[in-house]
């Protein structure tokens, strides 16, 4: 039936190129963009999930630059500590050199120690990054609080987000403790025996010159050997052993400190990568897919706006039953 009121041709056609046209926008849309789900209404769900992993990677990020200071910090207090060391040997060199010397020679090597002292003590203080020092630190009272460095961005099945950290017990492996009233004082300013060399919390300074007295005390950090007997030098020997031990180990605590900065850091370069590449599944566009679809919607539209013309001009053909 042939009608002027209602074009049922024209209607399908415009319908059809309608499509068309909306399927091209969505096309160029991912084109220009390179996403196939850029917004919400493309598809929630992946959206959803896109925008959170996005916004964990850079959290992640910030990890990893926490993760690059931390290291720094305890680069930097290994380094210190690795000089104390070598230092602190010199120390015991020269107690075994004034072992059975005379007075005056004590006296020669004295001067010799103190220079190393403060050298040690200039290698803890300077150990400084960031405002960080975990040689030589200062006490009100307590321990040391430990260093946190921030290794992992967690977030669990549920959703809950959470932080992970690398503690650093400075507690174990300061040199110096200059606060009032600690728990214990640092590795080379705390008293020790000379029995034994073990750290103690009653220090009981020597009389230079006499014998060795049961519970005399001796600090690394202020050692004398000027008109020291020759049993109290020994039981000095005893003493920067015993440091010497403790810092050995402390430099252990560091060194696995640092391994596992290292580690964490790698770790953390994979995880951003991984993410990266399940999010590009999830919502990035395949190109080569939407460039021939663009190619077929172009030669639909073309086609449907033929399509439409041939409709509408359909209409014009019923003049032709009204002329004479």
């Amino acid at each position: 039936m042939a009608s002027i009121m209602t074009n049922a041709s024209a209607l399908t056609a415009l319908q059809s190129l309608n499509a068309t046209n909306k399927n091209l926008e969505t096309t160029q849309s991912r084109i220009s963009t390179g996403y196939r789900v850029s917004q919400a209404s493309d598809n929630a769900a992946y959206w959803s999930i896109a925008t959170t992993m996005r916004s964990d990677n850079q959290a992640l990020s910030t990890v990893q630059d926490s993760l690059g200071l931390g290291a720094s910090k305890v680069d930097t207090a290994y380094t210190g500590m690795n000089k104390a060391i070598d230092t602190i040997n010199s120390i015991k060199v020269k107690l075994v050199a004034a072992y059975g010397s005379t007075d005056a020679e004590k006296e020669k090597f004295q001067t010799e120690i103190e220079t190393l002292q403060k050298q040690m003590k200039s290698y803890a203080d300077g150990a400084t990054f960031s405002g960080t020092n975990m040689l030589s630190v200062s006490t009100a009272s307590g321990t040391a609080a430990d260093v946190k460095i921030v290794s992992a961005f967690n977030r669990d099945a549920s959703g809950k987000a959470s932080i992970s950290t690398i503690d650093v017990n400075v507690e174990s492996i300061k040199l110096y403790d200059a606060g009032a009233a600690p728990d214990a004082k640092g590795i080379l300013d705390t008293a020790r025996l000379g029995t034994t060399g073990a750290a103690t919390t009653s220090a009981q300074d020597p009389t230079l010159g006499d014998d060795p007295a049961t519970g005399d005390t001796y600090s690394v950090a202020k050692l004398s050997v000027k008109g020291a007997s020759d049993g109290q030098i020994s039981q000095m020997m005893n003493v920067v052993d015993a440091a010497l031990k403790d810092m050995t180990n402390a430099a252990t605590t560091l060194g696995a400190a640092k391994s596992s900065i290292d580690l964490q850091k790698t770790f953390t370069t994979s995880l951003m990568d991984s993410i990266d590449r399940g999010v590009g599944q999830l919502v990035d566009a395949d190109m080569n897919k939407e460039s021939t679809r663009l190619q077929a919607l172009q030669v639909q539209q073309q086609l449907g706006i033929q399509a439409l013309s041939i409709a509408n001009g359909s209409s014009q053909s019923i003049l032709s039953l009204f002329r004479g």
